[in-house]
């Protein structure tokens, strides 16, 4: 019987293993990977290095570098992906856009063909960094291998360096076999430049008879929660959150605004907008009547994240910690705004009567809000919850407001659907011991339903919500309404996705009547292992919307 010639490798004694003492170094626990030989050397490393990771591999790379996202963003310590040459780098290139927009840190280690036959055709020769220079802090291409181990350190800096973000590496296997060089030092992190006028702004916030905040995730990633909280229960501020700020004004507190978010933007006279960009989903910056429009503050992490587009009452960039802190002092007490925040809570209050019917609807087929009506009182305080759809997750967005900061994950600005699996993997694996529901619209599941194959091989439990409505129902609606009838809207009617779950080796279950969605959440919540709930929802159930967004 023959064996395998092997060859003799210190995994220590790589490059490869410099970039992997790197990732240790800077806080790194866990790699995500699809295999490809291009990285071997860096397998090698975390498999049997002084330095081990955790190597979680799956079924397509952007998996990879979604779950890496989604550690960046609950741990706010860098995320780790690693693939291969060419496809495996291209593959990568819609979730590090995403990352992005996100504010993500992540790093991205990607192989690349040798440098000793570049130029000749190598098998997936690519220059690779300009392709991801527009769409991170920083792309390098090492191309010495005593060079690998300081400049993973430095992108691992950069990733976590506000405004944070994903970076990306690439090195050939001939450099990432070569020698390795000493292990390297973490950078010197750069003290944060502050601007701002933050007397100018108290006095804004002081002159208000209507103000509202706007809470943005990069709160959250700035570490910025507590002081946030203290300032809005401080001055008694009514607080809409986004993003990754869900939570950091818990649901239910008295301030927090999210399920009156018309009124607020609407009828405030000063909008105070922290840790996310003015972008689409705050109407581009336009608070407040029109006849009237409110003035507008922005406070974020670093000077390149402010508002250049609309003018801007005022702006401060730096530690958000910093600056709330003394914000809250300057201010001191609240305004003469008590009507204004009784008018906002009783919009809140009124928002949450109107959407009862629809949360307790006992109807055929189901509607979707019902199953977030099942879903909400089982949702602990530790739950972590990831949306990953259209229009089956934009009631989510409706519904769901965490009790706690980094317990919610979605696509952010950059949409991409897809991503629900990796960050559950990436989720599970940040956080071992609370409950994970993923919640997938049918268009999304069918992008990377394979990668339940990934939970169930690395035995991370998570449960999945399939809201199966046999639709693009994002599409469906708009085109409606644009030309009369829809076209290219419409999947196969009740897909099994529960029996492709089975086949992969999870649990399942199908769901057709509204009264067995609670005992299949029960299930899947109980069992400890990857649990699929397809639920099969009435697709002109529309979520109401008051823009297409177009």
């Amino acid at each position: 019987m023959s064996q395998t010639p092997t060859l003799r490798v210190d995994p220590d004694a790589t490059a490869g293993s410099a970039a992997i003492r790197a990732a240790a170094a800077a806080g790194v626990q866990s790699l995500f990977t699809l295999s490809g030989a291009h990285v071997f050397p860096l397998y090698d490393a975390a498999y049997r290095g002084a330095r081990p990771l955790r190597m979680i591999d799956v079924r397509h790379e952007a998996s990879a570098v979604f779950a890496a996202e989604a550690v960046g963003k609950l741990t706010r310590t860098p995320g780790f992906a690693v693939v291969t040459a060419g496809p495996g780098v291209t593959n990568a290139v819609s979730p590090v856009t995403q990352a992005y927009f996100n504010g993500a840190p992540l790093v991205l280690f990607g192989g690349r063909a040798p440098e000793f036959t570049w130029g000749r055709g190598a098998l997936q020769e690519l220059d690779q960094a300009p392709i991801f220079a527009p769409i991170t802090k920083a792309a390098h291409t090492v191309r010495e291998g005593e060079r690998v181990g300081q400049v993973t350190a430095t992108a691992f800096e950069e990733a976590r360096t506000a405004h944070r973000g994903p970076v990306f590496v690439e090195a050939g296997i001939d450099v990432l076999f070569g020698p390795a060089s000493a292990t390297p030092e973490a950078p010197t992190a750069r003290p944060r430049r502050q601007v701002g006028d933050l007397d100018q702004i108290a006095a804004l916030i002081r002159a208000a008879k209507r103000p509202i905040i706007v809470v943005g995730g990069d709160v959250w990633s700035d570490g910025a929660e507590r002081a946030m909280l203290e300032l809005v229960e401080k001055l008694d501020l009514p607080a809409v959150t986004n993003g990754m700020g869900r939570g950091v004004v818990p649901g239910g507190h008295p301030s927090c605004a999210s399920r009156a978010r018309g009124r607020a933007f609407g009828q405030c006279d000063l909008a105070i907008v922290v840790g996310t960009p003015l972008d689409f989903r705050l109407g581009y910056g336009s608070f407040g009547p029109p006849a009237a429009p409110a003035d507008v503050v922005h406070i974020a992490d670093s000077p390149t994240q402010l508002a250049t587009h609309r003018e801007l009452a005022g702006s401060a960039a730096g530690d958000l910690t910093d600056i709330l802190i003394t914000l809250s002092e300057l201010v001191g007490s609240p305004g003469d705004w008590s009507d204004w925040r009784s008018a906002v809570s009783a919009a809140s209050h009124a928002a949450f009567v109107a959407d009862t019917d629809a949360l307790t609807a006992d109807r055929d087929p189901i509607h979707p809000a019902r199953v977030y009506g099942e879903l909400l009182p089982r949702l602990g305080d530790d739950t972590i919850v990831i949306g990953d759809g259209g229009d089956f997750v934009s009631w989510a967005g409706r519904f769901i407001q965490p009790a706690r900061p980094g317990r919610w994950l979605d696509p952010g600005p950059f949409g991409c659907l897809g991503a629900g699996l990796g960050a559950a993997i990436g989720a599970r694996v940040a956080d071992p011991d609370s409950p994970i529901v993923l919640l997938l619209g049918d268009g999304a599941a069918g992008m990377s339903l394979m990668d339940i194959d990934t939970l169930v091989r690395h035995q991370l439990p998570v449960v999945i919500v399939v809201g199966n409505n046999s639709a693009w129902g994002l599409e469906k609606g708009p085109m409606r309404m644009i030309y009369g009838y829809d076209v290219l809207a419409d999947l196969a009617p009740h897909t099994r996705y529960d029996e492709v779950a089975r086949a992969l080796g999870g649990a399942a279950e199908l769901v057709a009547r509204p009264r067995d969605i609670g005992p299949a959440l029960d299930r899947g919540l109980a069992s400890g292992t990857p649990y699929l709930i397809n639920v099969l929802l009435d697709s002109e159930a529309a979520y109401p919307r008051s823009t297409t967004g177009l």
